[in-house]
């Protein structure tokens, strides 16, 4: 799921790790969102992978040791002017400890040293090189210093250990990356509660009750809502995608749980949390708390069998009929207690003005905040990539038109920053 990244600027620093080669598939995400891609390599990088590669990726010349020019901006100094974020993927172990004591003896580190915007740095080497106490030390002044360090992963590397020291996912990468472009205050540390997903009641242990939600339009609105630095629970019943490492996701089946955990979830949303402000600065430090937010975006059950039965029910055992008794979920939204929390339901609903005045019902019978109101053709619309979505409230309704789900949850996000 991408982000339109049009008229953004990335500088991609490469090092001399192994994972060098990723890049280049970092490199082509980022094109295929619409940004601009412009490369730094270290010389230790060029061993592992050709400039031309990079160049062919991105249409842009690469600033190495022997390309930088001063007749043209392909030097340390101006490569960064027109670029809003640095991400340094693969990083080395020599690379983040030189950059952590201002040694600049490379072009890279040059150019990340005359960079005054956003750096993120990815992580890539051996597991007892980034856990010497030299280089976790150098993490950590990096991280003091603003510096966003996704990660590495723990699996088997190149050299044949086992460890924490491979490349983050290119998808964790990139999000990390579209966090420090798309962030904004309104949203930064807010923690927000998404349910996403149709429950699952069980019949038996093989069959059950559900819908055709797909959990798209949440999984699209907790990518738009990690982008803009909230801290997100996903409360869900699917999980197609990878999303972020730093969204907490509760995966559930029933109605029940989902009731249980969304209750609960609301309940430590609303207390207080230290802000990054307060904890980089020397003033005395304080609980800060923006009100959360909860996006019941979740298509739950309205039934639920009465009887569930252990085991598989033989059809000798049912016979020619079967009359399966149901009896009425607990309704999250009606038991929600909204002080201190602003609630956002969704209504999908087939016919167009029946189900818009179903819609203004539920934001006044449920005393919702708002309402995202979603026109379905048929159950094909559920899990398609586009939907049509008008947000109501009691001040009146803004059509968002029809656009990609996570294009309308970014338009919902700055609809509400900018409402509120």
């Amino acid at each position: 799921m991408q982000f339109d990244l049009n008229n953004k600027n990335i500088l991609l620093a490469v090092t001399g790790s192994i994972s060098a080669y990723k890049a280049c598939d970092i490199a082509r995400l980022f094109v295929n969102s619409g940004a601009n891609v412009y490369v730094v390599m270290s010389r230790s990088a060029c061993r592992f992978i050709s400039p031309l590669t990079f160049e062919a990726l991105t249409r842009n010349s690469v600033l190495t040791d022997d390309s930088e020019s001063w007749a043209t901006d392909l030097n340390h100094i101006e490569i960064g002017k027109k670029c809003d974020i640095m991400l340094i993927a693969p990083a080395t172990a020599n690379t983040i400890n030189k950059l952590s004591k201002g040694i600049a003896d490379n072009i890279l580190l040059q150019s990340a040293l005359a960079f005054n915007k956003p750096i993120i740095i990815a992580p890539s080497a051996n597991s007892q090189m980034l856990e010497n106490h030299y280089t976790v030390g150098s993490l950590k002044m990096l991280a003091v210093n603003d510096c966003q360090i996704v990660e590495p992963q723990t699996k088997l590397l190149a050299c044949g250990d086992v460890g924490k020291g491979a490349l983050a996912s290119i998808d964790e990468i990139y999000h990390s990356s579209v966090l420090s472009l798309y962030q904004d205050e309104f949203w930064r540390d807010r923690k927000v509660v998404v349910t996403g997903g149709g429950t699952i009641e069980k019949i038996d242990e093989i069959r059950y009750i559900s819908n055709f939600s797909s959990g798209k339009m949440a999984e699209s609105l907790v990518l738009a809502l990690y982008s803009r630095g909230a801290d997100v629970c996903y409360i869900t019943t699917k999980k197609d995608i990878e999303l972020p490492k730093g969204v907490y996701i509760i995966e559930v089946e029933s109605a029940k749980e989902m009731f249980d955990y969304t209750i609960d979830a609301v309940r430590v949303a609303k207390k207080g949390k230290m802000s990054r402000a307060t904890m980089n600065s020397s003033e005395p430090i304080h609980l800060i708390q923006k009100e959360p937010f909860l996006f019941m975006v979740s298509a739950v059950a309205d039934y639920t069998p009465k009887f569930p039965q252990s085991g598989k029910m033989k059809k000798s055992m049912i016979g020619e009929e079967w009359s399966l008794e149901l009896t009425q979920t607990e309704d999250i939204l009606s038991n929600i207690n909204r002080d201190g929390i602003k609630v956002i339901g969704f209504k999908a609903e087939m016919d167009g003005d029946s189900g818009f005045d179903s819609a203004k019902s539920m934001l006044r019978d449920k005393k919702l905040d708002y309402v995202c109101f979603n026109l379905l053709k048929d159950s094909k619309s559920f899990g398609s990539d586009d939907n049509e979505i008008v947000l109501i409230s009691e001040d009146g309704e803004i059509d968002l038109g029809r656009d990609s789900k996570l294009n309308l949850s970014l338009k919902i996000l700055d609809n509400l920053s900018s409402d509120i």
